[in-house]
């Protein structure tokens, strides 16, 4: 990978350790917090790569709210397990209030 790309990937990284527990945002809010808007996909490719780094990726998920990461997690449920014991309530794989539990970097930090 080019040494901009894994620049980028730390950025995302920094910003997902600051998602406070219980709390969700999506590929698109960190991306543009990050100043990069069209560069969802490239957070994605970030959450799918930080195995292993102490990263809640587990509380990035797409801007509807749906677990479209949840395949990279190990086991069958891992990444809805995680959430819901945060006390977020996932059914069929999508976020349940996610305006309650939604978290803003832009906002936020």
């Amino acid at each position: 990978m080019k040494p901009e790309t894994l620049n980028f990937f730390d950025k995302v990284y920094q910003v997902a350790k600051k998602i406070p527990f219980g709390r969700v945002t999506s590929y698109g809010a960190i991306a543009k917090y990050l100043g990069a808007a069209k560069s969802a996909r490239m957070v994605g490719y970030a959450m799918n790569g930080s195995h292993g780094k102490d990263i809640p990726a587990h509380r990035v998920v797409n801007r509807k709210g749906l677990l479209t990461g949840k395949h990279h997690f190990d086991g069958t449920n891992l990444m809805q397990q995680l959430l819901e014991s945060e006390g977020i309530q996932v059914i069929e794989n999508q976020i349940q209030d996610l305006e309650t539990v939604y978290w803003d970097p832009s906002v936020e930090l």
